[in-house]
């Protein structure tokens, strides 16, 4: 069983992590939840649309505007902590690669920390342990924090992200980190061209046979995009129909954007494999 916060989540239970982003300039919504309560209205809608947990950055993955380790803080920190008074029972994340970002947030009321730049700070997994949070330990093929792939190239992408991820969540649990509390990711995009990252999905199962909870982050990337030709705001399909993949395949856990679609994939998916009923049933029957 997976257990993040107050929350138990059986092995065949999928779970939506909702992104919540507390940046000026994010790929995506360019900053449409930078404010306070236009993110509070975004956890709200998250959680009434089945997220079990949000995920909330202070700082966007790619290359811009340097920010300090303060002013991420500055955006997440006060913000956890409300999200924490709101909603005592979702379960908060933190994206950051900094052990002191990821120290205040817990002490504010994460539950996780989200860590896409894949142990760059190895403090990240201490401040975990020492505070009894979860942590998502990522393949980001040695990149900075920050910085695009160029020209990269891998004998076998599998066999490095299973190398990379393996190893920070066995070092996790060896410094105290409860072994229901870690995640691996593949980290699509990070560190990888888009044929690297259709092959991590199309290899996933490789993930989920270590026993290790995989946690996919997907939603509108470069690699659907590409993939398809598709700009950001036309991602939607590409990405519902990877995630559907990868939850035939096994993943866990899911970083999205919409939350309600991904949801109904999701369903349907466990339906399709038998791990849910239909949520009704008349045909045939009446």
């Amino acid at each position: 069983m997976l257990r993040l916060g107050q929350r138990g989540f059986d092995a065949h239970e999928p779970v939506i992590m909702a992104i919540v982003n507390r940046t000026p300039d994010s790929f995506y919504d360019q900053g449409a939840t930078f404010h306070d309560e236009p993110a509070l209205a975004r956890v709200e809608q998250a959680v009434s649309e089945g997220a079990a947990i949000v995920d909330i950055g202070g700082v966007k993955a790619g290359p811009g505007e340097d920010v300090s380790a303060e002013e991420e803080a500055r955006r997440t920190v006060g913000f956890v902590a409300e999200v924490r008074r709101r909603h005592p029972d979702v379960v908060i994340s933190v994206d950051t690669w900094r052990h002191d970002v990821g120290e205040a947030v817990c002490e504010a009321g994460a539950d996780l920390l989200n860590d896409a730049w894949g142990g760059v700070d190895p403090k990240l997994a201490e401040v975990a342990a020492r505070f009894d949070v979860g942590l998502v330990c990522t393949h980001a093929g040695g990149a900075e924090p920050r910085t695009r792939p160029h020209r990269i190239a891998y004998p076998d992408v599998m066999a490095d992200i299973l190398g990379v991820t393996l190893g920070l969540a066995e070092r996790a649990a060896d410094l105290g980190v409860r072994r229901d509390a870690i995640m691996i990711d593949p980290g699509h995009d990070f560190g990888k061209n888009t044929r690297h990252s259709l092959e991590a999905t199309r290899r996933l199962e490789e993930m989920v046979s270590t026993g290790w909870p995989v946690l996919v982050s997907l939603s509108n990337k470069d690699f659907v995009g590409e993939t398809l030709d598709k700009p950001v705001k036309e991602r939607v399909i590409g990405t519902l129909a990877t995630t559907a993949v990868s939850a035939w395949l096994g993943a866990r856990v899911y970083r999205v954007h919409e939350v309600a679609e991904t949801k109904q994939v999701l369903d349907m998916v466990a339906s399709i494999a038998g791990h849910r009923p239909p949520a009704v049933a008349r045909r045939g029957l009446v």
